[in-house]
């Protein structure tokens, strides 16, 4: 159509009329050449197989913690696969993956909550997703059940991105969000590990620590869907003995989590003070925006983390394209997904298992 138009050119010298009709329609036709998308997620609408990948938090998991880890990231995933499956929405399937492990003691969420110095349970969750790269965020959050699904409020009922402390309460109490009590948030566990915890000096340097050292952690979910829209959740009780008032990397935005279409989504676990001096997801979709691929920034980023402020951390990331990221440097991190009708999951350095979906629902 370019070429043709060109063609009569010459003819149009001097007529104004049709050198007015020339200056209009020039724009319209450029409107009908194809231009270069920005992402995959414009320009292969339709062609993803919809993902979604969960992992329990890293830490020092004995090997008696092992089996409970597996199967709470299996459970995690199949909850989440079914959710996206049947809606297509990210933030859905995110959420139901994540709160299975909040209901779990075996993770450091919801239930399984560690406890503060003073004896309680403040968590935290942010929740993003990457059209908009739209986020809720809370922290401080006390008695509730599901700390993931507050922050996915804060994200669409509120004009605000973060809230926590007196201010969350009030959210709270104005949504109707229902509570629970102490008796049933606070474990066993949590209170062994306190009790660990002050035995031995109260030095905060293990922050996924239940009965057994290390046996719970932090949890997370990265997606994305057919048209290549990301999202990411990340949720956690905090470390055990933490000052009353802390707050850790998993509320805040490129740190706990991220997400952008045009390039993909993370979810972060380990020590929280490390992970936000580092700026840890920021820094592995950044890599992705480099070239690197969603494994490849993985790696870079927990391991440059650890080698430049110390301490381990664990990420699990999905690109706009479908492919997946999954590194740590802590000694363990339960990890999952679903795809071509068979889970795959690990918890060790270099693991990779799989089996038929079938055999697991």
């Amino acid at each position: 159509m370019l070429a043709s138009f060109r063609f009569l050119q010459p003819s149009l010298t001097g007529n104004p009329w049709l050198l007015r009709l020339q200056s209009l329609a020039t724009p319209l036709l450029f409107l009908l050449l194809p231009f270069p998308s920005r992402s995959f997620a414009s320009s292969e609408m339709g062609k993803l197989t919809p993902l979604i990948l969960v992992h329990g938090g890293a830490g020092d998991i004995p090997d008696s913690g092992v089996s409970e880890k597996i199967d709470g990231v299996k459970k995690a995933v199949v909850a989440g696969h079914k959710v996206l499956q049947k809606t297509g929405c990210v933030l859905d399937a995110i959420e139901a993956a994540i709160h299975v492990m909040e209901d779990l003691e075996g993770f450091n969420a919801g239930r399984g909550s560690v406890l503060t110095l003073t004896g309680e349970v403040e968590m935290e969750a942010s929740i993003t997703e990457g059209k908009d790269l739209n986020a809720g965020a809370v922290t401080l959050a006390k008695n509730i059940r599901h700390p993931i699904s507050l922050a996915r409020m804060v994200m669409e009922r509120t004009p605000h991105t973060f809230l926590g402390g007196a201010g969350l309460e009030d959210f709270i109490k104005r949504m109707d969000v229902p509570r629970v009590e102490d008796d049933w948030l606070v474990t066993d566990r949590a209170k062994f590990a306190l009790q660990k915890f002050i035995e031995k000096g109260g030095d905060p340097t293990m922050m996924e620590i239940g009965k057994r050292p290390g046996d719970v952690g932090t949890v997370g979910a990265v997606a994305v869907d057919a048209c290549g829209h990301v999202a990411s959740g990340t949720s956690t009780g905090g470390i055990t003995g933490k000052y009353k008032g802390r707050i850790g990397d998993t509320p805040i935005l490129g740190c706990g989590g991220y997400s952008d279409d045009e390039v993909g989504a993370v979810s972060t676990t380990g020590f929280g003070e490390q992970i936000m001096r580092f700026n840890l997801a920021g820094r592995i979709l950044n890599h992705m925006a480099n070239g690197k691929t969603a494994q490849e920034a993985t790696e870079l980023g927990c391991k440059g983390m650890t080698e430049r402020v110390g301490r381990s951390a664990g990420a699990i990331t999905v690109s706009n394209k479908g492919d997946i990221g999954v590194s740590f440097t802590s000694h363990r991190m339960a990890w999952a997904y679903i795809k071509d009708g068979h889970i795959h999951y690990g918890i060790n350095q270099g693991d990779h298992n799989s089996e038929l979906l079938e055999n697991v629902l």
